[in-house]
């Protein structure tokens, strides 16, 4: 599936990502792994604000207690946020509104990884509504803000974090309808890899629709750290599969989080783009389906207009 990262990645964070001062930034699922690592490293360039998504406040002011510890001055707020729940997503996002009046970098890094059949409390497939259908909406509630700082000339960024596996979404790609069902005779992969074919998708077209927007996908590798919790609600047998890779295969979070860092600060990122580590361009083959891609945005306004108003 093409899951190993580059033995030589070519961005240090220490040094390539710029000052941040005066930037608001938003990273969702930052309590643990990889949203945790992004966070610490983007707090050391001294940006305004990190607002830090997770459902849980005790892990989420544990995580800011440690990132304190190696930068003291961070300001990092913890936003209540559970991806699964469209009504938390809202909240979440009007909380937000109401407290910043600019939004420079937003990183759709939380998730749920290979979850076993159900549903979310909307409706909707758990993996499909918990990593496509809640940060598209997050997506779109924000957009305005994201909008106005882009207009005032700042570099506004907008990264959706995908994975390899979206090659192991069903051969139609995208279920629509049929993500209203648990799906549960769709293999764990399957369901995943839909769910992350839809932000590769949903990324594409958010490009072309908000130029001023530089919004990209990506794969972070497998990373070890984030593994066993993030794939939680996985059947025995993948939960092993997984384990086993991590020993195999699997990066430490310092690494796994370099995507995602120079997605969000780099100058070489080009909008619309999916990136593998570190930052190569990887458009190609089923994700070069704009019909299918527009066809999920069209869906996608449809099924959640009645959040937005």
């Amino acid at each position: 599936m093409g899951l190993i990262f580059s033995s030589s990645p070519r961005f240090n964070p220490r040094n390539d990502i710029p000052g941040l001062s005066g930037k608001v930034i938003f990273v969702t699922g930052g309590n643990t792994g990889l949203g945790k690592e992004t966070i610490l490293q983007l707090a050391k360039h001294n940006p305004e604000r990190i607002y830090l998504g997770a459902r849980s406040e005790a892990k989420a002011k544990a995580a800011i207690g440690d990132i304190k510890e190696t930068v003291p001055t961070a300001n990092i707020i913890f936003l209540q946020l559970d991806l699964a729940s469209l009504k938390s997503v809202k909240k979440a996002a009007e909380t937000l509104l109401s407290e910043t009046d600019r939004l420079d970098i937003l990183v759709n890094n939380a998730g749920v990884m290979l979850a076993n059949s159900g549903l979310t409390e909307d409706g909707y497939e758990i993996n499909f509504g918990t990593n496509y259908m809640g940060p598209v909406l997050l997506t779109k509630l924000l957009l305005p803000l994201l909008e106005r700082t882009a207009t005032a000339g700042k570099d506004v960024r907008i990264i959706n974090v995908s994975s390899e596996l979206y090659k192991a979404a069903p051969k139609r790609g995208i279920l629509f309808e049929e993500n209203k069902t648990p799906l549960a005779d769709l293999g764990t992969l399957s369901r995943y890899g839909q769910s992350k074919l839809a932000n590769a998708y949903y990324t594409k077209i958010l490009a072309e629709k908000y130029p001023a927007i530089k919004s990209a996908a990506l794969h972070p590798g497998l990373v070890r750290t984030n593994i066993a919790e993030e794939s939680k609600g996985s059947s025995i047998f993948m939960s092993l599969l997984l384990k086993v890779s991590e020993m195999a295969i699997a990066v430490d979070v310092e690494t796994g989080a370099l995507n995602q860092l120079w997605a969000s600060t780099s100058n070489e990122v080009q909008t619309g783009e999916y990136y593998l580590p570190v930052g190569k361009a990887a458009s190609n083959g089923l994700l070069k389906n704009r019909s299918l891609a527009l066809k999920l945005w069209e869906w996608t306004e449809a099924e959640l207009k009645t959040y937005i108003s």
